[in-house]
């Protein structure tokens, strides 16, 4: 009768029931492995190749010690789907957590027993739901833990995500070293920056940028289609979806780094089209091209780009890294009358506003041979903006893409609008390498830029861009903002000097009449 004997109990059924000995028989067969891979996943060539060769060491080595890897990238890239694709090639169970909104460190650790309701932390119930001591483990969502006053979970996943010390794991509940040697661990997250740095030197990141056009076509034909379909009822005589009708819906109905909204489209389709069957009789044949599917998804979402744009003074397109994928953004200068002043506006963060106060420094040094008055920004306000201005923006990549834009609209000179650039700037004018290249490649390809400015320092990443992005793009490497000018810039800076030097200095030497305002 005794309270005592339910916690005692409860103690030994959990000691009991966790795995200590029993393994999952693997699959060794690397062909099986490489088979189950490439029928769940297109792409992703390094993370198979990552899955592959641990297989190999498995086969090798007798008692390895198990991985810990951190798949980082954008939403719907399938991290998620792709851990349990691993799970699948190497014949192991399959458990996972997700970490998000996660703040209690017993939610890892456990509580200990003199506590009402004690349990163990997430990792011992998982691996007893598991029943064997070599599952593949995800971690989801590892960059959404937060912390409070009960500890932080992040600095107690160290213990579990260390190969020299996870051999003797200690729950508070068990009370007892759990060898957790054995797990497959995978994390995914969709930024490394909000990971602790000493957890984030405990795994290995792979990451996932986002699909080419290619690829997600690819997809949509072999796998979304084909589930659609499936959750819709509908048999492949019902519904026929030729290649030109998925460009279109991934080119004008989404723009996205994953294929969330690819397949939210394609499931939005496959509704209507069981809609019809239902009405008018399960004979019915609807193939969807290019010519009809407005009929179905509505007005298209997204325009090219370049279709409506012109070459324009003081505009010029930047490219960002988000958590969602590379972005495009434009920023815009104009010139007014004003004693000096720069204003930036569009919700930029510490290090943007440091990177335009570095490209006007630039400038002002450069005016002698930009063909400006020493003297020329006593006269003037320079407005910097970019659009968007509720979506908080920053970053060290803006640079060149600021100096550009404020370079354009003192001389007059129309930026091209099919060039896109990314790159830091020093008040030299050098310009610094910068991270995220792969992703910003690809939202200028889906945004229809095909001439891109990126640092000198940037070209060994080439390597990690597909072989088809290359061909399509021209890609300019750079190391000084003169260069960058020179592309950049609709004429050659030499030719505008000359008659820049009286325009300019006639306008700010006289003083302006009342009605007459300076415009870019």
């Amino acid at each position: 009768m005794s309270a005592e004997s339910t916690v005692s109990r409860n103690y030994l059924d959990w000691l009991l029931a966790v795995p200590w000995k029993k393994k999952s028989k693997e699959i060794r067969d690397i062909g099986v492995a490489e088979r189950i891979l490439e029928e769940d996943h297109h792409g992703l060539e390094k993370i198979k190749e990552r899955i592959i060769e641990y297989l190999a060491v498995r086969q090798l080595v007798k008692n390895p010690k198990g991985s810990i890897l951190c798949f980082v990238g954008p939403p719907g890239v399938g991290k998620t789907s792709l851990a349990m694709s691993i799970g699948k090639a190497t014949g192991r169970k399959f458990v996972r957590v997700s970490l998000g909104g996660v703040r209690d460190e017993a939610e890892i650790r456990g509580h200990r027993r003199t506590y009402i309701g004690a349990l163990p932390g997430q990792i011992i119930q998982l691996m007893k739901k598991a029943g064997t001591v070599n599952p593949v483990f995800v971690l989801d969502e590892v960059d959404k833990m937060s912390m409070d006053f009960r500890g932080d979970p992040s600095a107690a996943l160290m213990e579990v995500l260390d190969p020299e010390l996870n051999h003797a794991f200690t729950d508070h509940y068990l009370d007892v070293e759990y060898d957790l040697s054995k797990v497959m661990f995978i994390c995914t997250a969709n930024v490394l920056h909000t990971i602790p740095q000493p957890l984030q030197d405990r795994m290995e990141v792979l990451r996932l940028p986002g699909y080419t056009e290619q690829e997600k076509l690819q997809i949509a034909r072999r796998f979304l289609v084909k589930k659609q379909r499936e959750a819709t009822g509908l048999s492949e005589k019902n519904l026929v979806m030729t290649d030109e009708a998925l460009t279109y819906i991934i080119r004008h109905y989404t723009r996205e780094a994953g294929v969330r909204n690819l397949e939210r489209e394609i499931a939005s389709l496959c509704r209507k089209v069981a809609r019809k069957v239902v009405k008018e009789g399960k004979e019915i044949a609807v193939e969807i091209t290019p010519a009809n599917i407005g009929e179905f998804l509505g007005v298209i979402k997204f325009r090219d780009m370049l279709a409506e744009k012109q070459n324009e003074v003081g505009l010029s397109m930047g490219l960002a890294w988000t958590e969602v994928g590379g972005q495009v953004m434009g920023t815009e200068t104009t010139i007014m009358e004003g004693k000096g002043r720069l204003t930036l506006t569009g919700k930029l963060g510490d290090v943007m506003q440091e990177s335009a106060q570095a490209a006007m420094s630039y400038v002002r040094t450069r005016a002698g041979s930009l063909g400006l008055m020493k003297d020329f920004y006593r006269h003037i306000d320079i407005h910097m903006h970019v659009p968007e201005g509720a979506i908080p923006k920053d970053g060290p990549s803006a640079g060149i893409t600021i100096a550009t834009s404020i370079v354009s609209a003192l001389l007059k000179i129309p930026v091209r609008c099919d060039v896109a650039m990314t790159g830091e700037i020093t008040l030299r004018g050098k310009v610094l390498p910068i991270g995220g290249v792969k992703e910003k490649l690809l939202a200028a390809h889906r945004m229809g830029l095909f001439t891109i400015i990126l640092p000198k320092d940037n070209e060994k990443d080439l390597a990690d861009i597909p072989v088809e992005i290359q061909a399509e793009m021209k890609i300019h490497f750079v190391e000084t903002m003169d260069e960058v000018l020179e592309l950049a810039l609709e004429r050659p800076l030499v030719a505008a000097a000359v008659p820049a030097v009286p325009e300019v200095a006639s306008k700010f030497e006289q003083p302006a009449e009342k009605d007459q305002g300076l415009t870019n």
